[in-house]
């Protein structure tokens, strides 16, 4: 592990110096030796979106386009460190529990209007209305009185957030969080235009309608084609932005995209072909990052034969990660056998290498496990299984080892079951699966942001799997004010679910580049997509 944490460590410093270094001198923007150059950038989002209203967007790929329309109070610097955007001043009560945010004077929406206080209020509220339907509403219970409103047993005018007048918010948490800066980057906490939402419910699929207040704006969304953002003159950061023009393509054939950049047509693209990869990284315009995230398989552990947490373990101790990661990906993964990714620091070390692996690769012991959970369920053999994966080259792949890998060491037959990300999606969250890929990304660098993927109540945890102990060393890390104490109940918490098993954690991620030459000042983060606020067009 201390290998492995000197590698994270290294790649991030990397990173962070990759998203900040290229800076330039105003002369060089303004009227300097790139003021002929076309300032318009074509790069791959892969699929459709499946939504861009942030109150509900709960995917990477949504929020890669509201991280550059939309802004919070709080925003990211090229490093990635949370730092004030709309917020021009923030004062903190003595005992850490209220907040009281100034909003700018120029922060304006895309129609040219303020955004206000009231602005903020509407939106976090709207997220917690349990009309809405938020499934990341539970990321705003930090807030006074939000998971009684969103839970049906409190009302919103007890909920911790008012606008005191046009341009002053009022928050109110339950307990100080030492993270609240970081987790006011999230697209959940954005504000949203009350008149444009409630005057046509369609308004986030139409860019005739999307009014927003970030970098850019959307000004075309050809649906399973593209989404073409423009520069917004109105934000009041527009100086900084030296892009007039970027375009996401929804191309999710692997060798299409990559011949795309080959030949120009695109400028960006991530997740690079298997079969080129290791060709590809002595290539000066590729580029590694370590992700904050964990890629993994689900059990429903409502349905057969997933309901025994034996089985569960057998499926997981079944599978070579090794394999996986040095064979198929080959992209700088590290093989997980946990659940939170390394990268985090502690008082102790590195979280991950502090926790250590719960388990390892066994075979043999995968067997036995198997025969031990069929006998207590009084089952002669396993009813059919079906693995849905979400269709791209990389999924296709790794689920046809994992299958074969289940066949050879358990003798179990899994059926392969490819979807669209949206169709896969919508299955998973009705519970219409057995086993199912899915992906979690921390949305910002701390285990809680990881370990809350599994709580009882989050509408994420598609998995059924509910353990009262484990929600419970959850809130109690959430209110601990002492780091040490607060990462050993995170410790404990982890420990848990490991022991129940109601997934398979396959390996952290690592985020595969190739980057124009002609493109600089990208900002690649750990725990989002690339940013492209201070990106620019060189000769």
């Amino acid at each position: 592990m201390k290998k492995w944490t000197m590698l994270i460590v290294l790649l991030l410093s990397v990173a962070a110096v990759m998203g900040a270094c290229s800076s330039k001198n105003a002369e060089d923007v303004e009227g300097g030796k790139n003021s002929d150059v076309k300032q318009e950038l074509t790069l791959n989002i892969k699929t459709e979106p499946p939504s861009l209203d942030p109150g509900l967007a709960t995917d990477t790929t949504s929020a890669w386009v509201l991280d550059h329309v939309f802004e919070g109070l709080y925003t990211t610097d090229e490093d990635g460190n949370p730092v004030k955007g709309v917020a021009e001043n923030v004062e903190i009560s003595e005992d850490g529990t209220v907040y009281t945010f100034t909003i700018r004077d120029d922060s304006n929406w895309t129609d040219g209007t303020p955004v206000t206080a009231a602005d903020f209020e509407y939106a976090w509220k709207r997220v917690l209305n349990p009309e809405t339907g938020s499934r990341f509403a539970f990321y705003l219970y930090y807030i006074k009185g939000a998971e009684e409103y969103n839970m049906g047993e409190g009302t919103v005018e007890d909920v911790g957030v008012e606008a005191i007048d046009e341009k002053k918010l009022k928050v109110t948490l339950n307990a100080p969080l030492g993270y609240f800066d970081k987790l006011l980057t999230m697209w959940t906490y954005y504000p949203v235009k009350q008149e444009q939402v409630e005057g046509n419910k369609n308004w986030s699929t139409d860019p005739a309608t999307y009014v927003s207040n970030g970098p850019f704006k959307m000004t075309k969304w050809a649906h399973d084609s593209e989404i073409v953002m423009e520069k917004n003159n109105d934000y009041y950061d527009a100086s900084v932005v030296k892009l007039n023009k970027v375009t996401f393509k929804m191309v999710n054939e692997a060798t299409t995209f990559y011949q795309m950049y080959k030949t120009g047509e695109l400028d960006l693209i991530s997740s690079l072909p298997m079969d080129v990869l290791e060709a590809e990284q002595n290539n000066e315009e590729y580029l590694a990052v370590p992700r904050y995230g964990t890629y993994m398989y689900i059990f429903n552990v409502k349905k057969e034969p997933f309901t025994n947490e034996k089985v569960r373990k057998a499926f997981s101790l079944s599978v070579n990660r090794e394999l996986v990661v040095n064979t198929i990906n080959k992209a700088g993964e590290i093989p997980a056998y946990g659940m939170v990714p390394p990268g985090v620091s502690t008082p102790d070390g590195d979280f991950r290498e502090v926790g250590g692996e719960y388990f390892k690769e066994d075979a043999e012991e995968a067997k036995r496990l198997l025969e031990e959970g069929m006998k207590e369920e009084g089952w002669d053999k396993l009813p059919e299984i079906e693995l849905l994966y979400t269709t791209s080259e990389g999924n296709k792949r790794i689920a046809e080892v994992v299958q074969e890998m289940i066949h050879k060491n358990l003798g179990v037959q899994v059926k392969l079951v490819n979807q669209e990300s949206k169709t896969q999606l919508a299955n998973v969250n009705q519970g219409n699966f057995q086993m199912a890929r899915m992906g979690w990304v921390g949305t910002f660098v701390d285990p809680v942001i990881n370990l809350d993927y599994f709580l009882g109540g989050s509408p994420n945890n598609r998995t059924g799997w509910v353990n009262e102990e484990y929600d419970s060393l959850l809130s109690q890390s959430k209110v601990e004010q002492d780091d040490a104490k607060r990462y050993d109940l995170l410790h404990k918490a982890e420990k848990v679910l490991m022991d129940d098993m109601p997934f398979i954690p396959m390996y952290y991620y690592s985020s595969t580049y190739l980057t124009s030459p002609k493109l600089e000042n990208v900002a690649y983060y750990v725990n989002r997509q690339p940013f492209l606020k201070w990106a620019e067009k060189v000769d």
